[in-house]
């Protein structure tokens, strides 16, 4: 029994993957940008998210978390945050976060325990997703929150749905494969890497719509419309009044 034991885990040993950072890497980068990416991530990350990016009381650990993610967070100027709030905005990325900077860092964080990995290229190419099926995805997924046309909308306790037009095609991708702040996870067997370039091709298909009933009010729906309607409607209602009123006395006189 020992020695078929001790046969059987040294066989897994042998063809088991190896464990080394730069293994767990292979989808985000090389040994030497996982080497880099931890320089970075002491001096810019370790203050909340521990020094192995275990966690703290000020941010959960990042282990397990992918590149993606942390594509998306630094990517965007959302981390490292600028203070502690409901949500952290978007912002200007700090001159550090250059784009090798960044893929160094996501690099690292691969490393410590896998996760979603950043798209290829092809993955998020609108000119290859199909916009209609995309807005039937969105539609079905996302408005309640990003609103018909990403424009965005507030959430509770201080959180909101960001609008999507600053977003690039990879950062669409990647918060849908990651769920940041409130966000839902929507990973692969939710809405296949397909179906997300579909709705990645309709996300970026609407940005350039026109408003063929004139101005689009920010595209934030009926509320905006109707008060619009509401202070035009009745500032010319006392306009005239007070234009048929005025005329009424000048012709009594």
């Amino acid at each position: 029994m020992a020695l078929a034991l001790g046969l059987l885990g040294g066989g897994y040993a042998v063809a088991a993957p190896g464990g080394s950072s730069a293994d767990a890497a292979i989808a985000s980068g090389k040994a030497d940008d996982v080497a880099q990416g931890k320089s970075l991530f002491v001096a810019h990350c370790a203050s909340c998210h521990g020094m192995n990016a275990e966690g703290t009381a000020k941010a959960p650990t990042l282990v397990g978390v992918g590149a993606a993610a942390v594509d998306f967070q630094v990517s965007t100027g959302r981390m490292p945050a600028a203070d502690a709030g409901p949500q952290a905005p978007r912002k200007p990325l700090g001159e550090w976060a250059t784009p090798q900077a960044i893929s160094d860092l996501a690099a690292y964080v691969q490393s410590l325990g896998g996760g979603p990995t950043r798209p290829a290229a092809e993955q998020v190419d609108p000119a290859k997703g199909d916009p209609a099926k995309g807005g039937e995805l969105f539609r079905a997924n996302c408005i309640q929150c990003h609103n018909f046309v990403g424009a965005g909308g507030a959430l509770t306790y201080g959180k909101y749905a960001p609008p999507l037009n600053p977003a690039t095609p990879t950062q669409i991708y990647e918060a849908m494969a990651t769920g940041p702040q409130a966000m839902p996870v929507f990973n692969d067997s939710t809405i296949t890497p397909d179906q997300k370039r579909d709705m990645i091709a309709y996300i970026t298909h609407v940005r350039s719509q026109v408003d063929p009933g004139g101005s689009g009010l920010g595209r934030i729906g009926p509320v905006t419309e109707g008060l619009v309607a509401w202070i035009v409607g009745l500032s010319l209602l006392i306009l005239a009044a007070i234009w048929i009123t005025a005329k009424k006395r000048r012709t009594q006189a």
